[in-house]
């Protein structure tokens, strides 16, 4: 056996181990049906929560809802409730918990149409004087956000929890852990309280049209 059929053997071999460690995994709907019963208590068992204190999780993109539980599990991003669900999920429980609730659609929210004009503004056009870019520029025009990058759907999603979270970043409290969302700091700072308020109820009537959506409105 020669030396170089060894090396080129062993060139394959570490090739293919690298894509067997990178292959990405994928969330099973139906799995995650089962293992999403418990979180129904807090998020609805649809996604869709009685209370705004909890984050609507339909519809929102399988890979930011894997990558947050998994943030949570390490301990980066604290969450002292949600310790208590997690801390046996595996990466792939994960994932099917987020293929889950992607294939539900989020109950369509109002908002206050006092509010609507400088809320879609923002959102649309950001803000030159203060150097705000665009909302949609990361989350898409009807808010169903964008997975590949990892930035989440907004579309829906209740104003009083969209307004803590911006608070949050503008503060520089919120996400900070998390590489992908460290921008969001930078976005919110220049944001006044009401800028916050009309920007979080003008997301909750954003409705985001997904295949699922239209299927249903059929």
């Amino acid at each position: 056996m020669s030396f170089r059929y060894v090396m080129g053997m062993a060139v394959l071999f570490g090739a293919g181990l690298a894509q067997a460690v990178d292959k990405p995994i994928v969330g099973d709907t139906t799995a995650g049906a089962a293992k999403a019963a418990t979180c129904g208590a807090c998020h609805g068992a649809d996604g869709n929560p009685a209370s705004s204190q909890y984050p609507k999780l339909a519809g929102q993109n399988e890979a930011y809802t894997a990558r947050q539980v998994d943030l949570m599990k390490s301990g980066k991003r604290q969450n002292a409730v949600m310790m208590g669900f997690i801390a046996n999920l595996s990466a792939q429980d994960m994932h099917d918990i987020g293929a889950f609730y992607a294939s539900k659609v989020s109950l369509p929210g109002v908002a206050d149409t006092a509010l609507v004009a400088r809320g879609q503004a923002l959102y649309r056009g950001g803000s030159a004087d203060t150097h705000t870019p665009a909302c949609m520029a990361c989350h898409g025009p009807d808010g169903r956000g964008n997975p590949g990058a990892v930035y989440p759907q907004l579309a829906g999603q209740y104003a009083d929890y969209t307004a803590a979270k911006l608070k949050a970043f503008r503060d520089g409290q919120g996400f900070s852990y998390d590489e992908h969302a460290k921008i969001m700091t930078t976005v919110a700072k220049p944001l006044t309280d009401a800028d916050i308020t009309a920007l979080a109820s003008y997301i909750e009537g954003l409705h985001a049209v997904t295949a699922k959506a239209a299927e249903i409105a059929k």
